[in-house]
C-alpha cells in the first residue's frame, strides 16, 4: 500500500494572502461604515462610504501585496543568482559547504560528503537553495498570485459587511453591522485554520478580538466627529 501524506506547505503562497485580503475586508470596510454610521450619516452615505473602502481597499491590497512580494522575489532571485556564480566558480567549496550543514544536522562527515556530491550531481542550484538559502519551491514568491489573491478575498470579505448594509433596517444599522462582522471574522478564523491544519478555536478568537478593537476605535472617532445637528 502506498504511503501518502498530506501537507499545508504549498497553500502557504496564496492562503496567506487570501485570509489577509478577507480579514482586511470585513475588518476594514465593517470599520468604515461603523464609525460614518455612528457620525449619524444617512444610510446612503453610509453604503456610499463602504463601496468606496471596497474598491480602494482592493486596489491598495493587490499594490501593496505585489510590491512587497515582488522585492522578496526580487532577493531570491538575487540570492540563486549569487549562488549560480558561487557554484560556477568553486563547486569544491560549495560541496563542502553543503557537507558542513549535513555534518551539523547530524550526518557523519564521510556520509555528509557523499550526500552533497550525489544531490549536487542532480541539482546543484535547487539544492543550495534549500539548503543553505531556505527557498523551497512550494513556499517561493509569487508576487501576481499573491496579489490577485488578495485583491479577490478582500473584496469578498469587503462585500459582506456591504451585504448587510443593504438588507438590514436602519435603525441600530452600526451594531447590526458591528455583530455580523463579528461573525465573519470568526468564521473566517476558523475556516483558515482549518485550510492550514491548525487551531480553529484559538484562530477565531484571535482576529475576532483585533476586529471588535478595529470597530470600536472607529465608531468612538465617529461618534466623537457626529455630523448630527
Amino acid at each position: 500500500m502506498q504511503h501518502v501524506e498530506r501537507h499545508h506547505t504549498h497553500r502557504l503562497g496564496w492562503l496567506r494572502a487570501a485570509v489577509l485580503g478577507a480579514n482586511d475586508g470585513i475588518i476594514s470596510t465593517a470599520s468604515l461604515v461603523v464609525g460614518v454610521a455612528a457620525a449619524s450619516a444617512t444610510p446612503h452615505n453610509v453604503l456610499l462610504t463602504g463601496v468606496a473602502g471596497l474598491v480602494a481597499g482592493a486596489m491598495s491590497m493587490a499594490t501593496g501585496e505585489y510590491v512587497s512580494v515582488s522585492s522578496q522575489a526580487d532577493s531570491e532571485q538575487a540570492d540563486l543568482a549569487r549562488e549560480q556564480e558561487e557554484l560556477r566558480s568553486d563547486p569544491i567549496a560549495e560541496q563542502q559547504e553543503l557537507a558542513d550543514i549535513y555534518v551539523a544536522r547530524g550526518l557523519a562527515p564521510a556520509l555528509a560528503l557523499q550526500v552533497a556530491q550525489q544531490l549536487m550531481a542532480h541539482d546543484a542550484l535547487g539544492t543550495h537553495a534549500r539548503e543553505e538559502l531556505g527557498i523551497f519551491e512550494a513556499i517561493a514568491a509569487n508576487p501576481i498570485q499573491a496579489a490577485l489573491a488578495s485583491a479577490a478575498s478582500f473584496m469578498v470579505g469587503a462585500a459582506l459587511p456591504l451585504a448587510v448594509i443593504l438588507l438590514a433596517p436602519t435603525v441600530g444599522l452600526a451594531w447590526t453591522v458591528s455583530v455580523t462582522a463579528l461573525l465573519f471574522l470568526a468564521a473566517l478564523g476558523a475556516l483558515a485554520a482549518y485550510v492550514g491544519g491548525s487551531g480553529m478555536l484559538r484562530a477565531a478568537a484571535r482576529v475576532t478580538f483585533w476586529g471588535a478593537l478595529a470597530m470600536g476605535l472607529t465608531a468612538a472617532v465617529g461618534h466623537f466627529f457626529s455630523v448630527a445637528p
